[in-house]
């Protein structure tokens, strides 16, 4: 079940996309669609469909096979469902990723998980993470209509947070994920543990790029979360 609303105060906020940024589970997500095109006799190049993995489903089908009708598009994300759920005992998490949430959170910030994952798949994610006592705001697919690039679910998980954009950051593996923050006017951070490369990061508006969750633990003082320190400090003053 989804924290619906942040019992969070108001202080800084980390948000955090899921698949790819926290848990390896991108190429497997592109494994479930490629055995769902199959499915239907259609055939898409799995580089293709990695190229599109963050998007929303209905954006990714609109990209990868826009001439499907209706029926052919929901079998195709029933099949992706399936097949991913299928092979949740691959999911590991990313290098670093848990003691990152730690990390965060020992820093006096929030860690909010914003991710547009459905809630069977968002429970799985939830299990292989392990870490219910460190986050205060989470957000799912079933908060939004269409997911990023659309920066929607980067606003809901804001307001779940108390917290507007420049008092918060995201982390997230994707271009899309990066543009969602753009499009909200919210500092973003990448990681190349979803494949994607630090140049398209870069390109599409990532203020920093590190390897993994643990690259970015290591050099957490070098990246903008540590700006979000000083105001983290602001408030606890302002409270005092």
């Amino acid at each position: 079940m989804t924290n619906s609303h942040s019992t969070a105060g108001s202080a800084p906020a980390v948000l955090f996309d899921i698949d790819g940024t926290l848990v390896d589970s991108n190429y497997l997500h592109v494994h479930a669609w490629h055995r769902s095109f199959a499915d239907e006799g259609l055939t898409v190049e799995s580089w293709r469909v990695h190229r599109c993995i963050g998007m929303d489903g209905s954006t990714l089908l609109d990209n990868l096979v826009p001439d499907a009708d209706d029926d052919t598009r929901k079998r195709l994300k029933d099949g992706h469902s399936r097949y991913y759920l299928d092979d949740r005992g691959l999911l590991r998490l990313l290098p670093g990723a848990r003691a990152l949430l730690e990390r965060i959170k020992e820093l006096g910030l929030q860690v909010v998980l914003a991710t547009s994952a459905p809630e069977d798949e968002l429970d799985v994610l939830r299990e292989v993470l392990d870490s219910e006592d460190v986050y205060s705001a989470m957000t799912s697919g079933e908060d939004v209509d269409t997911a990023k690039p659309q920066p929607d679910i980067v606003h809901i998980a804001l307001e779940r947070a108390g917290v507007d954009a420049e008092h918060a950051v995201f982390v997230g593996d994707a271009v899309w994920d990066i543009e969602a923050c753009r499009r909200a006017g919210l500092t973003s951070i990448g990681v190349l543990s979803g494949g994607v490369s630090r140049g398209e990061l870069t390109e599409a508006g990532a203020r920093a790029v590190f390897e993994n969750a643990e690259d970015l633990r290591v050099h957490i003082d070098e990246s903008p979360v540590a700006a979000l320190l000083s105001r983290a400090d602001t408030n606890s003053q302002a409270k005092a």
